[in-house]
């Protein structure tokens, strides 16, 4: 899948005019942090392909959907609004070469007792300090489902990336920015779970490591290698 995402499916979106296309897929290269893979929907994602676009009206959306359907059985698609409060400047991306370490992909669901600007508040205007103090992340997004644009598809509140090194697929203190210090990894950990059960419904969260691609970057977002 991931030749296919990165080949003929990146040559048609771009012929269809979208302006930057990223490919996130669940590859061997990941294959270390199956034990971060959470799943609780029938159907996880394998991948993610995104493209930015004029508009996401099915009429200037309907060659991006053919495109993604040449290599998926099923498929889902989200509008959502980009935020990056941590940009990619340590590893630049190198069009259409696999990114540095990992890319973690979580998908989110408000909890019910939150109204929506509650949850956005504590999670753009508190928690995003939080995650950038604990893990060892150097890229981090976070998108807002402002639509679903296809029948069926699971009802993501919020799609969040998150850039890590190597050694955090398998080393916790790698993960959590505490290399060599138990205290520390210790203390990340609890306030990173702790300020997530704020605003994210844990029962239903599913969390996908991937390797990323970034095919065609979009003007100004990530400079290349």
């Amino acid at each position: 899948m991931r030749d296919r995402l990165c080949g003929e499916v990146t040559g048609r979106l771009l012929d269809a005019g979208v302006h930057g296309v990223q490919v996130n897929v669940a590859d061997a290269a990941v294959a270390p942090a199956a034990g971060l893979r959470i799943t609780t929907s029938e159907r996880p994602a394998d991948a993610v392909v995104s493209v930015w676009v004029d508009s996401a009206t099915i009429r200037f959306r309907r060659p991006v959907d053919d495109a993604i359907a040449t290599v998926a059985d099923a498929a889902a698609a989200y509008l959502v609004t980009e935020s990056t409060p941590l940009p990619n400047t340590r590893f630049p991306a190198e069009p259409g070469a696999r990114s540095t370490g990992f890319a973690q992909l979580a998908f989110l669901r408000r909890r019910e007792d939150l109204p929506e600007t509650e949850w956005l508040d504590i999670w753009l205007n508190d928690h995003t300090g939080v995650a950038l103090d604990t893990q060892s992340t150097f890229l981090y997004v976070q998108n807002v489902v402002v639509r679903i644009l296809t029948a069926g598809a699971a009802p993501w509140d919020a799609i969040v990336e998150e850039a890590f090194p190597a050694d955090a697929m398998t080393d916790p203190h790698a993960f959590f920015d505490a290399v060599g210090d138990d205290e520390r990894l210790d203390r990340h950990r609890q306030r990173m779970l702790h300020s997530v059960g704020r605003f994210v419904d844990l029962a239903s969260i599913e969390v996908i490591p991937t390797s990323r691609y970034v095919m065609r970057p979009v003007p100004g977002a990530e400079a290349s290698a």
